[in-house]
């Protein structure tokens, strides 16, 4: 039995409510497939608008197998390119992030405009059609202050994605905002793993002291049982213009909403103070806004507030590790030491994330028991790991049982 007919066969015979079992959390093969038919073939969140607000800024990032640069060209648009010189393959860009005025291979000093053509190839022969060998692009797109790239040659259409998110996003001006700190960790589970644990609450009252101070784990934090606090919560923040009720793309990809935080908190920190005097946008006039919840499978959750957004985007390396990346932007005008104390900014979030790390990988060492068997959920405090499991599965599923759907089909 070939992989795509096993994953297959053990999707149709789970049992609803219940975790995976082993191989989609650890198995080399399994993870291949899931690169080929879901991470290669989606839009992905790769950063902000603001990273690379001039032309010539850009960053890189790696996604399985493909190496990508995106950069902001003359004209202000943004592009994505793979980031593999058309000579012999170098990679162009070998900075995380950078400026540049072109983009030059630094092998053989094959030099590209910063929207992908050739420029300038020295010593070739006569007859050389510079025209022929620009960058391959990569399909990109931005909504609300964020970078989504994707690598089919046939991407879906991202305006459904762009049209719901949108609203909600525009208020908080990210695209001018600035990223006063990020990190990335490696945790060592699988990417199914990271987010399961991401999507409930349930472990966090014994793992979270730090994000407990402002964080609800109530089972009804998403606002979908009609809870009295969240409407209210809803009603003044739609009052001065801020989109905020549950919504939830029909096929379960995406979801945002806004949420109240606890008691009278303003911000994600110790105290519930706020951590930056600056509000993150000039345009929301009230200061209890709460956190603009919102995620996009496969890789990034997002946490929007008055003063701060915090986002997290999610990369698979291997079948048993993932990197996580965590930004912080504030104002694009606020002083670090003046309007706000960095270390107060990032201590919840840094805390929770290593703390999740150690989650995420206690649970994927338990896995690989021999004696690991699918388990349930909780159905009162768990219904968001069901949510993304019942999405992979409905995702992958007809991807795998498509023939047709070659692997590799890729920009």
């Amino acid at each position: 039995m070939d992989v795509r007919t096993d994953m297959l066969s053990r999707l149709g015979n789970r049992s609803p409510g219940f975790t995976l079992e082993q191989p989609f959390y650890i198995d080399p093969e399994y993870f291949k497939v899931d690169m080929e038919l879901i991470w290669y073939r989606d839009w992905l969140f790769v950063g902000h608008d603001c990273e690379i607000a001039k032309p010539g800024s850009f960053f890189t990032v790696q996604v399985g197998d493909y190496p990508i640069v995106i950069v902001r060209d003359q004209k202000g648009d943004i592009n994505a390119f793979h980031n593999s010189c058309r000579h012999r393959g170098s990679r162009v860009c070998t900075a995380d992030k950078g400026q540049a005025a072109k983009l030059v291979c630094p092998y053989h000093q094959w030099t590209y405009e910063l929207d992908g053509k050739l420029l300038f190839a020295r010593q070739m022969a006569d007859g050389f059609d510079k025209s022929q060998f620009g960058l391959k692009p990569v399909a990109c797109e931005s909504v609300g202050g964020y970078i989504f790239i994707c690598l089919a040659k046939e991407p879906s259409d991202f305006a459904p994605t762009r049209a719901a998110l949108g609203p909600y996003l525009t208020p908080h001006r990210l695209s001018e905002a600035k990223v006063a700190f990020e990190s990335t960790i490696i945790e060592k589970g699988n990417w199914k793993l990271v987010w399961e644990n991401n999507r409930e609450c349930y472990h966090c009252a014994a793992n979270h002291p730090e994000l407990c101070k402002t964080l609800s784990e109530a089972p009804g934090l998403v606002g979908i049982d009609g809870d009295p606090e969240m409407i209210e919560h809803w009603d003044a923040c739609e009052a001065v213009g801020l989109p905020s009720r549950f919504h939830i793309d029909p096929a379960g990809q995406y979801r945002a909403t806004r949420a109240p935080l606890l008691r009278d908190a303003l911000s994600y920190t110790l105290t519930g103070r706020r951590a930056v005097r600056k509000n993150l946008s000039d345009s929301v006039p009230l200061e209890r806004i709460g956190s603009l919840m919102l995620f996009h499978y496969p890789n990034t959750w997002n946490h929007v507030l008055v003063d701060q957004a915090v986002s997290f985007r999610v990369i698979p390396i291997s079948a048993t590790e993932t990197a996580v990346t965590t930004k912080w932007l504030v104002h694009k005008d606020a002083v670090e030491g003046v309007d706000y104390d960095l270390e107060e900014l990032i201590h919840v979030w840094q805390e929770t994330n290593d703390q999740d790390r150690r989650i995420v990988e206690e649970n994927a060492f338990g896995i690989h028991s021999p004696a690991y068997e699918p388990g349930p959920y909780s159905a009162v405090h768990e219904e968001g790991p069901m949510q993304f499991v019942d999405w992979y599965a409905r995702f992958i599923g007809p991807r795998l049982e498509d023939r047709n759907l070659g692997l590799r089909n890729v920009a």
